[in-house]
């Protein structure tokens, strides 16, 4: 037994010296700076793509970011080493500076980093024939731009875009090998699901050259359930609450103005706390036309309250002018009466005013008399007319010189005019308008008219979003 166990650690040092030595020798006059087959033919590299974990999706930043396994194959005739294929070698990562390899970079790619836990997460496997696996584990950040007209019942499609970054077509020719992808299926995200994915082939036209890109394409497809319990149910409460108004009485100000004014507030509130998780983006979202009709729904029952009480402290101030009015018809004969001859006593001709007899005072008055005139205004052309001095009396009843004169004025006649036509138009229309003498009316139709308004609108809103969402799926 102990000749055996030499016999077999002696067998294993030669082979780890076999295998340094042949390492040693491949390296021995390799350039890195060429590739394989260098002004041959293109060399192709097959692509395989481990998803390990959809770890986030960001609207505001318009991105999404993954864990994945990323495993490229390719041949290298100068480091063949045996002719059976099947002997390999598995190399750590840092035997990747040492020889060429592809320059594959991720055309759509933000922001990327190598898992180094506890060594940096690069393999190399090379086989007898001069075959090679590199495979690295890391996370990336990739660009998404995501439409969110229909946000939150949308359909996203998120791409993963591979490219060689320097050799073009007649270098290098990239390709999905027979199972590209592996392991989405078993992939689980908080707010998607992956409906669909595929491997696309296609080539990129740049200045530089043609380049082959290969594309992996995510269909996901965003779970409203979250959106249902933060946003939509929150909402619907809000607007229903607001019509409990209709049944408080409508002298209760207080009370159905603060329930009023709350549920605007949370209405605005519950639409910032949605908006501040979005882009500022240009075009309306669907959950924007939402929120901003339970708004509406809100706001309107505010104004209901104030149509309500405006019909009836108008109608009960007009029915107080009223009596007031009946009650002051006695008065006012006896009033009128007084004035007309006060009236009378101030539009005399001047002549008829009485003057003093003492000279000094009669003097006086004439000379006053004599400055005292105004322009009256004709047709024709502006005549001068002396304006009477008027007795203390009528000064005291509030008549002037230009009472007395009655000057007609173009403006005034003007507004005249334009008076009498807002009086005619409305007279016509007051008969047309419905007259509501009970105000709990107003309340009595609301009760029914906003819930039945407010389903309706919900059942066109759901049922043309999610038409649109299958659609999309399909």
């Amino acid at each position: 037994m102990p000749l055996v166990r030499k016999t077999n650690s002696q067998d294993l040092s030669m082979k780890f010296r076999n295998a340094s030595e042949a390492i040693e020798r491949l390296l021995e006059g390799y350039d890195i700076r060429l590739r394989p087959d260098f002004a041959g033919d293109p060399l192709s590299i097959g692509i395989e793509v481990i998803l390990a974990s959809f770890d986030a999706i960001s609207e505001v930043n318009m991105d999404y970011t993954i864990t994945m396994y990323l495993n490229q194959y390719w041949n290298d005739n100068r480091l063949a080493y045996s002719t059976n294929q099947t002997d390999s070698m598995t190399l750590s990562g840092d035997f990747a500076e040492k020889i060429w390899v592809p320059d594959t970079f991720f055309a759509n790619d933000k922001n990327s980093f190598l898992h180094d836990v506890t060594e940096k997460n690069k393999m190399i496997r090379l086989f007898g024939n001069g075959s090679i696996i590199y495979g690295m584990r890391f996370t990336t950040t990739l660009a998404c731009m995501m439409d969110l007209h229909h946000y939150p019942l949308d359909v996203q499609n998120c791409t993963v875009e591979i490219e060689s970054y320097g050799y073009a077509m007649s270098d290098v020719e990239l390709y999905w090998r027979t199972e590209s992808v592996h392991n989405v299926d078993n992939v689980e995200l908080p707010q998607f699901d992956v409906v669909e994915y595929k491997a696309i082939n296609k080539i990129e036209s740049l200045l530089t050259g043609k380049y082959q890109r290969l594309s992996l394409s995510f269909k996901l497809q965003r779970n409203i359930g979250y959106f249902v319990f933060q946003t939509y149910l929150p909402s619907i409460l809000i607007v229903m609450l607001s019509w409990v108004s209709f049944w408080i009485n409508h002298e209760a100000t207080s009370a159905r103005v603060a329930l009023g004014i709350t549920t605007v507030l949370t209405m605005t509130t519950i639409s910032n706390g949605v908006r501040s998780s979005l882009p500022r983006i240009s075009y309306i979202k669907a959950i924007d036309i939402y929120l901003v009709m339970c708004f509406v729904f809100v706001f309107a029952a505010l104004l209901e309250y104030a149509a309500v009480n405006y019909t009836y402290w108008g109608a009960r101030a007009k029915r107080k002018a009223k009596k007031a009015k009946d009650g002051s018809n006695v008065v006012g004969s006896r009033v009128d009466r007084n004035s007309k001859e006060v009236q009378e006593t101030c539009i005399e001709e001047p002549n008829s005013v009485n003057i003093s007899p003492l000279p000094a005072i009669r003097n006086s008055y004439q000379h006053a008399q004599a400055f005292n005139f105004e322009t009256e205004v004709t047709n024709e052309q502006p005549v001068i007319r002396m304006a009477p001095v008027l007795p203390r009396t009528c000064i005291n009843k509030g008549y002037t010189t230009n009472n007395v004169l009655k000057r007609r004025n173009g403006n005034l006649v003007q507004k005249r005019k334009l008076l009498s036509t807002v009086r005619q138009t409305a007279k016509i229309l007051k008969p047309k308008l419905p007259v509501v003498r009970d105000v709990n009316v107003i309340d009595k139709y609301a009760r029914l008219m906003f819930p039945l308004l407010f389903i309706i609108f919900n059942i066109t809103y759901w049922g043309y979003y999610l038409i649109k969402q299958y659609q999309n799926h399909r």
